[in-house]
């Protein structure tokens, strides 16, 4: 038994539901600054106060947003990325390693892998680095798992959702996250494929409606998954907190999205 890494995985998954709400703040490497992460000690704060579990980003930033003043909260320092000015963006590269990470008080890493991409074996390469050097260390290693590239039609298509997932496990992931499939049976279909893995559906681009997003969360949890990693959907609602808490309440305490949105009234 690993203990430093069952440790630090109780940093980042709730012991009691072995569900986990991840809020990531590593957009800004891609794009910029960008609207809910001017100031990220402020975010971080705020998520932390509505019940994340953890949020993520890029080891630049945690002297500035990390643990500053509010409320503890879990920390995965991010290994990977690309700008968007990149001739492909699709292509992530390690900006990170894993020692450092640890030097500043990572609770567990991430890699970005896009599984279609015309670089894919690259990717997959940087993934056996960063897989070697978290087992060494005992560190968890959460893998974004996404179907995108010129063969990819279809992002949530079940077919190749169910090989990034497939992959991310196959690499010695210890968590996976990937797109919702967008409905309950064919994601329970993939899930139920990697028992062993707690996988986790992204949000994606800022959705229309909070009743929608939390449908989301919900009919992913109804169908096995173990919680959500939402970035801007979180950061860039009105209130992050009060949205945190309402997600928290599905994926901890298995409210419905009704008895949600009784609780909480959102505009």
């Amino acid at each position: 038994m690993d203990i430093g890494k069952n440790i630090r995985i109780e940093r980042i998954i709730n012991r009691k539901s072995k569900r986990t709400i991840i809020i990531p703040m590593d957009h800004g490497l891609t794009m910029g600054t960008i609207k809910g992460l001017e100031i990220l000690a402020d975010m971080v704060d705020k998520v932390a106060l509505g019940g994340a579990n953890a949020v993520l980003m890029h080891s630049g930033m945690v002297g500035a947003g990390h643990r500053k003043h509010g409320k503890d909260i879990g920390l995965i320092i991010h290994l990977s990325g690309a700008t968007n000015l990149a001739p492909d963006p699709n292509r992530k590269v390690l900006v990170c390693s894993v020692e450092r990470a640890l030097k500043m008080g990572a609770d567990g890493v991430s890699i970005h892998i896009n599984i279609g991409a015309d670089d894919e074996p690259e990717m997959l390469q940087d993934a056996y680095k960063a897989v070697e050097a978290s087992r060494e260390w005992g560190v968890p290693l959460l893998a974004m798992m996404y179907p995108r590239g010129k063969k990819i039609k279809d992002e949530n298509d079940p077919e190749v959702v169910n090989i990034a997932v497939r992959a991310g496990t196959e690499l010695g992931a210890d968590i996976v996250k990937t797109n919702y499939t967008g409905d309950i049976d064919s994601f329970k279909q993939i899930v139920d494929g990697v028992r062993h893995i707690p996988v986790i559906i992204a949000g994606g681009p800022k959705m229309d409606t909070i009743p929608e997003l939390l449908l989301m969360v919900y009919d992913s949890i109804q169908a096995g998954g173990a919680g959500v990693a939402f970035g801007r959907n979180v950061f860039q609602s009105k209130d992050p907190a009060k949205l945190v808490r309402a997600i928290s309440n599905i994926v901890h305490d298995n409210y419905t999205v009704e008895e949600v949105l009784r609780e909480y009234k959102f505009d």
